[in-house]
């Protein structure tokens, strides 16, 4: 029998070869990944119908899995099927978060790799409606993001989002929505939760992949509709002088895919025409696309 707890919003989850409601309890206090952090996940999202670059997200799972030594015992095809067949079982009104996650289940003590035999994989649907576009604020963090030869920066996994979570708290401590995260060089990295552009004189701008956070898929997919309408966005290294200076500031990420940044330290910022456009060609593009 698969236990399962109350869960925050309603959730179905695959594992084991079949769906079960709630929380579903599948680690134990001796699971590698529950004491060392061996797991991985990745985020697409369902909304209004569509599930945009959703084998994507499901063959990056796989290569976090890689990324962190585990073995992916689905193929991204099968993932997309899975969450096809689990997304009935919502209202189809209510946006839902999809998670994918492997993680290792053996392994050996601390400093030993997990063991990628033992890696084990399961699917979590869950409703989780999209925040307002009306924007958020930001603060530089204290904390930094580590470096490839620090952290398996190269994954989405679990293990990193610890650090993300103390500085959004921190920020939030100090009266804002967000931070600013920076790399070890302090050239702006990313937010908390998401990718960042900034817009210039016309131009947009945003971090380099520089081995320091993820290079995110909503990301690439607005440079490329940027691209295509008529705005070239430059990768570049960032300093927070250049966002503080910004004529606009936008955020790109899974979970409500292109957001205003409305204010920076003490400056107010407006939602600005670049931003607004990103997310206009998003939303055609996604209801262009077959789910």
């Amino acid at each position: 029998m698969t236990l399962a707890t109350e869960a925050q919003s309603k959730t179905w989850t695959y594992v084991d070869g079949d769906w079960h409601e709630g929380n579903v309890a599948i680690v134990g206090p001796r699971s590698h990944s529950m004491w060392l952090g061996t797991s991985v996940f990745d985020g697409a999202r369902w909304f209004e119908n569509v599930s945009p670059d959703l084998d994507l997200h499901a063959a990056r799972v796989n290569a976090s899995a890689i990324a962190l030594g585990l073995k992916p015992t689905m193929n991204p095809d099968e993932i997309v099927a899975l969450t096809h067949d689990g997304l009935k079982k919502f209202d189809g009104e209510t946006a839902v978060y999809i998670r994918p996650m492997y993680w290792a289940e053996h392994g050996g003590y601390m400093g030993v790799p997990a063991d990628p035999a033992s890696t084990r994989f399961c699917l979590c649907l869950y409703e989780s409606p999209m925040i307002s576009p009306s924007g958020f604020s930001v603060t530089v963090s204290p904390f930094r993001r580590p470096t490839i030869e620090t952290m398996p920066t190269n994954a989405k996994a679990g293990c990193l989002y610890p650090n993300n979570g103390r500085a959004i708290l921190e920020a939030k401590m100090r009266g804002f929505d967000n931070a600013l995260v920076l790399d070890m060089l302090g050239n702006v990295a990313e937010t908390g939760t998401s990718n960042i552009f900034l817009v210039k004189d016309g131009h947009v701008f945003t971090p380099a992949p520089n081995g320091t956070f993820l290079s995110g898929i909503t990301r690439a997919r607005i440079i490329s509709l940027l691209g295509d309408y008529g705005f070239r966005t430059t990768e570049k290294a960032l300093s927070v002088r250049d966002f503080l200076e910004a004529d606009e500031i936008f955020s790109t990420g899974n979970h409500s895919k292109v957001v205003p940044v409305t204010r920076i330290e003490d400056r107010d910022l407006q939602p600005g025409p670049v931003g607004k456009k990103a997310r206009e060609l998003y939303w055609e593009w996604a209801h262009s696309t077959p789910a």
